[in-house]
């Protein structure tokens, strides 16, 4: 099963980066463990699902929901 999501996913980390965009999974991941400073239950929710995702128990949907979710709540979302 692939891990990349059907629609790719806009993020801006800091005020002054570039906006980055997230085609996958294993991208959701690295910007969750890297880059959100809060350790919410949204973020783990998310990491939880991209986990899934690539263990092969959850299509790449649910983790992108869950990404986005965790990204609003960071106010870091660009687009969805």
């Amino acid at each position: 099963m692939s891990s990349r999501f059907v629609r790719p996913v806009v993020v801006q980390v800091g005020r002054h980066d570039r906006e980055r965009v997230i085609f996958d999974v294993n991208d959701a991941a690295t910007i969750l463990l890297r880059s959100f400073h809060d350790r919410t239950k949204k973020r783990k929710l998310a990491m939880d699902a991209c986990l899934q995702v690539l263990r092969g128990e959850a299509h790449p949907l649910v983790a992108r929901r869950a990404f986005v979710v965790a990204a609003l709540e960071a106010k870091i979302l660009r687009s969805d």
